[in-house]
């Protein structure tokens, strides 16, 4: 099973027709990712726990607008996608195999809109269960690429694994309309790809050292965290196809990647 990690950019995503990486999401299942999965684990930038923590819901989850001052119907859009305790506690399993600790579960969180944004355009009927991993904000790359790596067997297990979080992320420096991208969101934007798509994933889980403009693109990595738990999912010999790539306010990039496992 591939892995992805999907830029999510502005909640407006959800509404937005005029959006290109809404277009892109909607083709997903015709276009892009063809098999049904069994379930689907989402490591949103959303959600920043001092642990590891997957939300364990019976029944539908429940919607979070955990945004503020955008549109009215963005407040009445609902994603009510089954809960998938038995994944969660598949995750837990895995993760403290790994070393990770104590990791913890959530019994009544629902989903944030890192996850239920693009899900609700990949797979409109909120038919198949969702689990949600959390980041660390406090730990490094590194740390969640080896998250990733741990994660790994869902894969062969009928789990989609999808990192959601965005490909540059610095809201103190977007901007509204259509205005073209400033030099550093293009040059972090560029140098991912590349890294990416050469099999560079050592300078990815460095990218603090060795990408340009990478305090200004990610002045905090919680945006960026997912990206690595789903290229450490697919496997060190994994390869990265961009899959699509827009832009929205400035300096937003909607850039997201497929990692597929080479044996």
């Amino acid at each position: 099973m591939d892995t992805f990690f999907i830029s999510h950019g502005s909640p407006t995503l959800s509404i937005d027709e005029s959006m290109a990486a809404r277009h892109f999401l909607q083709s997903w299942k015709a276009k892009v990712f063809h098999p049904v999965p069994k379930a689907i684990l989402v490591a949103s930038a959303h959600w920043d726990t001092a642990e590891p923590t997957v939300n364990a819901v019976e029944g539908p989850s429940d919607t979070i607008y955990d945004f503020y001052g955008f549109p009215k119907p963005m407040y009445q859009l609902k994603y009510p996608a089954p809960g998938a305790p038995k994944l969660a506690e598949r995750v837990k399993e895995l993760l403290q195999a790994a070393g990770f600790g104590h990791v913890k579960e959530d019994k009544t969180r629902g989903l944030d809109h890192g996850a239920w944004v693009p899900l609700m355009l990949m797979y409109p009927e909120a038919n198949i269960p969702v689990c949600q991993l959390s980041v660390q904000m406090q730990k490094d790359a590194r740390y969640h690429y080896n998250m990733g790596k741990a994660l790994a067997p869902l894969g062969e297990e009928g789990v989609l694994i999808i990192g959601s979080g965005s490909a540059t992320h610095n809201l103190r420096m977007i901007s509204r309309g259509n205005s073209p991208a400033p030099k550093w969101a293009l040059d972090f934007d560029t140098w991912l790809k590349e890294a990416l798509l050469d099999g560079r994933y050592e300078d990815v889980i460095q990218y603090e050292d060795k990408a340009p403009c990478a305090k200004v693109a990610h002045p905090w990595p919680e945006h960026f965290y997912p990206l690595h738990v789903a290229l450490g999912a697919a496997g060190e010999r994994a390869k990265a196809e961009l899959i699509h790539n827009s832009w929205s306010n400035g300096s937003l990039s909607y850039a997201s990647y497929r990692f597929t496992a080479v044996q």
